[in-house]
């Protein structure tokens, strides 16, 4: 199987795409799903996880996971969510189709566009689901949630965890691929948080915005509440 991405020695974050990192239960809260759909997917798709229900997920098997629930959102089967994933990996050779291809979403199928396939016509979709069967009409619902890079393969590199009005975001390059906020791991923040710091003073270390803060904290589970109401001074 074609490795999607190099592992060149002046970017070492490309190594760490492949290495366990995040937990299921990390990995669910992330995609908005519970850890027993990852293991069920696990079952069907012995690819998402590394070894069985309780291992860790590398970057990229995240990615999978989190684009297979979005499909799942979208109202698509996971027989032709299995489907296109099956006609990526054996017809056009990537590891981890998922993380790689800009799939698109209409009538619960997939499509990829034409200039993602090799020797298809210039307008035309391919219907992965279908075995890469032609299809003509033009396909809307194309994921949001994710930035691809061209000059890594296509990967998606950036991944808006609770969409695109969110500064909440997973980029393997920063901070180790943790979830983060302008570049400061939202861990951290509510590190500092607990330890009795108000947001304000909070913002003010890590030049970020108060409102930055405070997302950062409700992606954490901090409602605001624990200490009456988030201090501004």
């Amino acid at each position: 199987m074609v490795t999607l991405v190099s592992t060149r020695s002046d970017q070492p974050w490309l190594r760490r795409l492949y290495l366990p990192t995040y937990q299921v239960g990390e990995a669910a809260q992330y995609a908005g799903i519970s850890p027993q759909t990852v293991a069920a997917w696990h079952r069907i798709e012995k690819e998402f996880l590394s070894k069985g229900d309780q291992a860790a997920l590398s970057y990229m098997q995240l990615i999978e996971v989190a684009v297979v629930a979005a499909f799942r959102k979208a109202g698509v089967p996971l027989r032709n969510i299995k489907a296109t994933r099956d006609y990526a990996k054996n017809i056009l050779k990537r590891e981890y189709p998922f993380a790689t291809y800009k799939f698109s979403v209409d009538a619960k199928h997939l499509y990829l566009d034409s200039n993602q396939v090799d020797g298809v016509h210039e307008g035309s979709v391919v219907q992965t689901d279908q075995g890469g069967q032609l299809a003509w009409e033009i396909v809307i619902g194309r994921l949001k949630e994710f930035d691809y890079d061209e000059e890594h393969d296509g990967l998606a590199l950036r991944w808006h965890l609770a969409g695109r009005s969110s500064p909440i975001l997973i980029d393997p390059r920063i901070a180790f691929g943790t979830p983060m906020i302008k570049g400061t791991p939202t861990w951290v923040i509510k590190g500092r948080w607990d330890a009795g710091e108000s947001d304000s003073d909070i913002a003010e270390d890590f030049r970020i915005g108060t409102e930055d803060v405070r997302e950062a904290l409700k992606f954490e589970g901090v409602s605001g509440q624990g200490r009456q109401e988030f201090r501004v001074h």
